[in-house]
């Protein structure tokens, strides 16, 4: 991670709670504590953060908190390619007629412009997701009530979702912040409690994470592999992760970067 983006995650951090740590910082961005420290200082040189014992806090925290982990516009930029590829075959693995559920997320996002041209029932808490669907498609759409988190472009509710509760999905297509031999792990409890819901409501859990994911460290589980009936993901998975999902019984589905994922893409990413 560059250091421009390594500041706008550390400065996103420090919004979303009272003291961010070095330790959490250097699981964030995945760099070593020294780098973090030297962040830390020049931050807080510049007067945009202030540097404490330990870690940082916001100068001006604001209102609303926000949720743990890298921004929206941070992740997107991050693993394009693989994730435009990984979205792709997810794309076209939803069929006309049937209701799908796709949570919020940088590589879910990349879905949208393959299923421009369908005609799905789509429940999302992706904000982003659901403006492009509107604008962009006949799909019908349907969002929960909560409050939207500009950071992470997703819609959350602490009361639970009395409209998830009444949405059957065939298949929900989902990301995660990593993926190792304890599940699926997120960073943020308001995340893992909305995305718990919405869980319970499909037959098929598809993940998609790029090969990044597999090493990547996170405090909370969001459910067992046992749950998980496909990982998508790139060429660049390791053997050993292969074999982890062969064990637990989870289908592998490994998308080639093609030439033309970029142009079928753009949209999305725009």
């Amino acid at each position: 991670m560059h250091e421009t983006e390594r500041h706008r995650v550390i400065l996103a951090a420090v919004q979303a709670r009272p003291v961010a740590t070095v330790a959490e910082l250097v699981e964030i961005t995945g760099t070593s504590e020294a780098t973090i420290r030297r962040d830390i200082a020049a931050l807080h040189i510049q007067g945009q953060l202030r540097r404490v014992r330990g870690g940082a806090e916001a100068v001006n925290p604001p209102e609303q908190s926000a949720l743990i982990g890298r921004p929206f516009s941070v992740n997107e930029t991050i693993n394009i390619a693989a994730k435009r590829a990984i979205a792709r075959v997810a794309g076209e693995m939803c069929k006309d007629g049937e209701s799908i559920i796709i949570n919020g997320g940088t590589t879910t996002y990349q879905m949208v412009p393959h299923l421009a041209a369908r005609r799905l029932s789509v429940f999302t808490n992706s904000f982003a997701i659901a403006e492009y669907l509107l604008h962009n498609s006949r799909n019908s759409v349907v969002i929960p009530g909560g409050t939207v988190y500009r950071e992470q472009n997703v819609i959350l509710s602490p009361f639970g979702g009395v409209v998830a509760s009444h949405f059957y999905a065939r298949k929900m297509f989902m990301g995660c912040q990593g993926l190792n031999q304890h599940g699926l792990m997120e960073a943020d409890p308001m995340v893992v409690q909305s995305e718990l819901a919405l869980i319970g409501q499909a037959d098929e859990l598809i993940v998609l994470a790029d090969s990044s994911k597999f090493s990547a460290k996170s405090s909370l589980i969001l459910c067992g592999l046992d749950r998980i009936t496909t990982v998508i993901t790139d060429g660049g998975i390791r053997d050993e992760d292969r074999q982890m999902l062969e064990t637990a019984g989870v289908g592998l589905i490994v998308a080639e970067k093609g030439a033309d994922t970029d142009q079928q893409a753009a949209s999305a990413a725009s």
